[in-house]
């Protein structure tokens, strides 16, 4: 499989943590690179569902090693429930198979505190986040202010830094209108939370180059996705951390000359969770899936807003990104269509562009121009092979790869590993 990064396509929710359950049979180690417990990835195995919001889903398959990068920001005590979580589930989980970069930053809760509080101040021109503190945490980072999980584990250290830290978020926490924070309360949550992780954290820059010079596959697991970037994203609704392939190097330590493939992750149709402009967003197709008990959030239940095709949004991606191959997901969706919507241009104040506005007003000015498609109506979700599939559903999707200028190599009709096919 060689060293592959698989990056969302779209608005993030675009189903790679199947695809990635999917291709980790393939690799040896899988990485997580960016994000926090904001984000969550959903996969079924047979009848179990496991939604992981920090460990990589590669977790799920035995002999396969996990770490969760330098670019990710980690709340502790939610790692540690999501190990009991595992542990309960029968998935066995140790410092074989997961490993903690040392140099990640650590979400405390005046992180989430303050990102709640900046919400609330903001009004009608709120964000939409999760209130997870991920934003303020990449706050700190940047400011060099930070603690890490080289400060979590080092008991002799951690109660100072912690004191030092606690006493500063506490004032602004105070002259927000919010209730501060009891350290030594702090102390025992966070000092029991490093001593169950302290066994996993180690330095994963050195192990990951010692894994690519000996050539194992290594895959490297995008959070949210493109238009969430911090750079490259509906600024400002978007997330605090780099989630396109760039992101991955830096968010791992391994450097570009080890990539050798970006496989980008999309849905038939668009989501997104939270505010911001989303040009497609259409209500008939918002119905017709949220009555199919479909586009909720794995990590806050939100319904997802729900749009037609977006090839503009995905060609942008696809050359921010660098993106050789496509992963289509969610095809099943579309099942019951008669017509299907693609976006293949948008209008802004009145003239034709092919492209996407930086500008996040200016994209919530944009009206969609629309390309139709005949449906297939008829169900896909027991489809394994391609050439099964109808010659309407093959014509859409290799449309949709056209367009989005990458080449199709795999299709999902559902959430389970054997709904799954290659091309």
């Amino acid at each position: 499989m060689a060293n592959t990064i698989l990056v969302g396509a779209q608005w993030g929710d675009e189903g790679k943590g199947k695809i990635i359950d999917v291709l980790t049979e393939q690799a040896e180690i899988v990485v997580r690179t960016a994000g926090g417990n904001n984000a969550g990835h959903t996969v079924y195995v047979g009848p179990t569902k496991y939604v992981l919001h920090l460990i990589p889903s590669g977790i799920l398959r035995p002999g396969k090693v996990c770490v969760i990068g330098n670019g990710v920001v980690i709340d502790p005590v939610g790692v540690v429930k999501e190990l009991d979580g595992l542990e309960k589930l029968g998935v066995p989980v140790s410092p074989a198979n997961l490993q903690i970069s040392e140099t990640a930053h650590v979400v405390f809760p005046w992180h989430r505190e303050l990102d709640g509080q900046r919400e609330v101040r903001k009004g009608k021109q709120k964000i939409g986040t999760t209130k997870r503190g991920i934003g303020p945490t990449y706050g700190d980072k940047a400011a060099r202010v930070g603690l890490r999980m080289i400060d979590l584990i080092n008991a002799r250290r951690f109660p100072e830094r912690l004191r030092e830290r606690l006493e500063e978020n506490n004032e602004v926490l105070k002259a927000l209108g919010a209730q501060a924070l009891d350290y030594d309360s702090l102390l025992a949550e966070y000092t029991a939370a490093a001593d169950r992780l302290r066994p996993f954290v180690r330095n994963t820059v050195l192990f990951l180059h010692e894994a690519t010079r000996r050539c194992a596959n290594v895959l490297f697991e995008g959070a949210q996705g493109t238009f969430l970037d911090i750079d490259h994203g509906t600024y400002p609704y978007v997330t605090s951390s780099s989630t396109t392939a760039g992101g991955a190097c830096t968010g791992s330590g391994v450097p570009p000359n080890r990539m050798d493939r970006v496989v980008g992750v999309l849905k038939a149709y668009t989501t997104r969770v939270g505010e911001g402009p989303l040009p497609t967003e259409n209500a008939e197709i918002s119905d017709l899936l949220h009555g199919m008990g479909r586009e909720f959030g794995a990590t806050t239940g939100r319904a997802r807003r729900c749009g037609w095709f977006d090839s503009v949004a995905t060609r942008h991606a696809a050359m921010v990104n660098g993106i050789d191959e496509l992963a289509v997901t969610n095809v099943d969706g579309l099942d019951s269509l008669r017509t299907i919507k693609v976006c293949t241009a948008y209008r802004l104040d009145g003239a034709l562009i092919q492209y996407v506005p930086a500008d996040s007003e200016a994209l919530a000015r944009c009206e969609p121009v629309y390309q139709e498609f005949p449906g297939w109506e008829t169900p896909t979700e027991k489809i394994t092979r391609w050439e099964d599939l109808p010659v309407n559903c093959r014509h859409y999707l290799l449309t949709l790869a056209q367009l989005t200028g990458a080449r199709l190599t795999i299709v999902s009709v559902g959430p389970a590993r054997e709904q799954t096919m290659f091309l």
